[in-house]
């Protein structure tokens, strides 16, 4: 079973980010992503790259992940 923890590692691990939060019930999940990779991308560039991150696992192993994608300086100022 796909468990938040292992959907936070796998992005933590295939994209630099300085804050992963994942919530979830084993099908659906939240993520909240903070990367300075997103800095001037739009929403779906950022979201491709978490999904690039998660590789397979997206298309075999997760139902559904909505995501919140921001940068640093986004989050601080509240995203």
């Amino acid at each position: 079973m796909v468990t938040p923890e292992s959907i936070q590692s796998g992005i933590a691990a295939g994209l630099a980010c300085e804050r992963v939060e994942v919530l979830g019930d084993g099908q659906h999940f939240q993520a909240l992503v903070v990367s300075k990779l997103f800095a001037g991308k739009s929403r779906i560039q950022r979201h491709q790259l978490v999904y690039a991150a998660l590789g397979d696992r997206m298309r075999e192993e997760v139902h559904a992940l909505s995501m919140k994608t921001l940068t640093p300086e986004e989050f601080q100022a509240g995203g």
